[in-house]
């Protein structure tokens, strides 16, 4: 399919597809979200992402004994990335080069904090009309995602089943 926020996918012989960038809490609830062409770098869609957290969404102060932080990958390494973070008063969590990982794997006694992002895009892809793009227009898919996200937040308080 085709339309808006689409691009030539390079891991899928350029076949038109949807790059969505997404910004949970602690518990993997979805907070914001970003959609734009597969082509488009992971770093590209920071600001359009932090930009969509609700204005009226309750974020408490971050302090220096309570720094909020945001977890992300390689993709994310760029001095661009860095300025953003500090603009939305955010910590930058980078995973740890890979023989400083095998350093802090031996160290550490905790799960790495880039699951929880890994397991809400798990939820996100049960519903199949999200997996595969079928929604040419941009509006319908991103609304298709929000839709999946009051879901995934009902059934994790607790109300379903």
């Amino acid at each position: 399919m085709g339309g808006k926020k689409t691009g030539k996918n390079p891991t899928d012989r350029a076949k038109k597809g949807t790059k969505r960038s997404l910004l949970v809490e602690a518990e993997g609830i979805p907070v914001g979200l970003a959609v734009d062409g597969a082509n488009r770098p992971d770093q590209k869609l920071t600001r359009q992402t932090l930009e969509s957290i609700p204005a009226d969404a309750h974020r408490p102060e971050p302090t220096t004994e309570a720094p909020q932080g945001l977890c992300l990958d390689l993709g994310y390494t760029s001095k661009e990335v860095e300025e953003i973070a500090a603009e939305f008063r955010f910590t930058r969590h980078l995973p740890a080069k890979a023989k400083e990982a095998q350093q802090v794997k031996r160290q550490a006694r905790h799960k790495a904090r880039r699951w929880v992002v890994e397991r809400t895009h798990s939820w996100r892809n049960r519903f199949r009309g999200i997996l595969i793009r079928w929604s040419k227009k941009a509006e319908n898919y991103i609304a298709l995602l929000h839709m999946s996200f009051a879901f995934i937040i009902y059934g994790r308080m607790g109300l379903v089943g």
